[in-house]
């Protein structure tokens, strides 16, 4: 990773993160600090001139109500999300606007539906990228965002495709679905360098914005461009002809809220974002002089950008090595290092599937936890529909 050390070791985590009086707190647990919080949405906002309706906010990562109305407070009312919980727990704490960015089918279609209805002040949009998916929304409050795959081949239509996009456009008109714009996620470019990277993504976007004329040409409107999630988001902030169109262009970076190893190694230092959520741990173990074990597996740090799967924050002579379920070990490569019930605060690789694995956060001010938060957020609604629980005999299982 480039960059990955970002001087953590030089700052002073003890006295201004570090939580005091902790003979009463479990670990591994998520902790939370909101004035890194806040200072991370300052800084997003400052990049987009202090327009607040650039940015569509991605909730993966914020997970928690409380920092979903931290955004809503400071002016940022449009979000995106993947799941169906995220989408209610988004419409419950303030949004106004919610992408629901995923290829939802079937019953989770209907349940989007039906968060939609409940939520009449809420405009609720998905993704789709063929017929199928759209003749769920005929008759529904969701519009739709048509996906362009802008090369990383995970959903969407070939952006080259501008005869099917089209097609889609008029079928959407057809059926009386809203056509809410186009969702471009090029998160194919995390791991490319610069100026490689800013290339490639303008070269996306040139080609985006062809599509777009294409579109117009053919007597339709785009509303809306969604680009950038954290990777690319600095390329969508220096393509200026996002700012000239007949549309709205909206960035939607979620990472960066919180910042994680992973994103402070890709942004710019001079952005100013802070690691703003860690997760305190303990050392449970030291097997041997080289090796010291805590209680950071990959059922609390997620393990999915890879070995290692996080920071020890300021102790640059701990290397976290592969972890297993409950426990991390790390490479000492001092003659000393933490001793066995010492705390260490984690610095996770990819945030937003580490605070997916747990139930709730402590919030941290000046080393005193002032609250205890749910992630509002976290996992999947019930794998039933509403209407279905009605028919279910109550289960004498516990």
């Amino acid at each position: 990773m480039e960059n990955e050390t970002f001087m953590l070791s030089e700052l002073p985590w003890n006295e201004r993160y570090g939580v005091r009086n902790l003979e009463n707190v479990l670990t591994p647990a998520l902790v939370a600090y909101p004035e890194f919080i806040a200072s991370n949405i300052r800084s997003t906002l400052r990049l987009l001139d202090g327009k607040a309706d650039r940015w569509r906010a991605h909730v993966k990562t914020a997970k928690l109500g409380y920092t979903m109305r931290m955004l809503v407070e400071r002016g940022v009312s449009n979000f995106k999300c993947a799941t169906t919980l995220e989408l209610i727990t988004a419409c419950q704490n303030g949004a106004a606007d919610v992408l629901l960015a995923y290829p939802v089918m079937g019953p989770n279609a209907r349940r989007a539906s039906e968060i939609a209805d409940q939520f009449p002040r809420v405009q609720i949009s998905a993704l789709a990228e063929n017929e199928e998916q759209l003749r769920q929304w005929r008759g529904s409050r969701v519009g739709v965002f048509l996906d362009i795959n802008p090369g990383m081949n995970r959903t969407g239509i070939e952006q080259r495709d501008s005869a099917r996009v089209i097609g889609m456009m008029r079928a959407m008109h057809d059926a009386a679905i809203p056509f809410r714009g186009l969702h471009y996620y090029d998160g194919q470019y995390g791991r490319v360098a610069e100026p490689e990277k800013t290339a490639a993504t303008h070269a996306g976007y040139e080609r985006l914005l062809g599509l777009v004329g294409e579109i117009q040409n053919s007597g339709f409107q785009v509303p809306e461009i969604v680009t950038a999630g954290t990777p690319s988001f600095p390329c969508s902030l220096t393509y200026k002809a996002f700012g000239s169109g007949d549309f709205i262009h909206r960035v939607s970076p979620g990472t960066l809220v919180y910042s994680d190893a992973t994103s402070l190694a890709q942004l710019p230092e001079e952005y100013g974002y802070r690691p703003a959520v860690l997760v305190l741990s303990r050392v449970v173990s030291r097997p041997n002089e080289r090796i010291i074990t805590c209680d950071a597996g990959h059922k609390s740090v997620s393990a999915d950008a890879g070995v290692p799967t996080c920071l020890v924050v300021g102790h640059p002579e701990l290397t976290p090595l592969p972890p297993s379920e409950e426990h991390l070990p790390l490479e000492n490569k001092s003659e000393n290092g933490p001793k066995v019930g010492e705390s260490l605060y984690i610095l996770p690789r990819h945030i937003c599937p580490t605070v997916n694995n747990f139930d709730s956060a402590l919030l941290v001010k000046d080393g005193q936890v002032e609250a205890l938060l749910e992630v509002s957020a976290r996992g999947r609604e019930t794998p039933l529909l509403p209407s279905s629980m009605r028919e279910l005999q109550p289960s004498v299982y516990k």
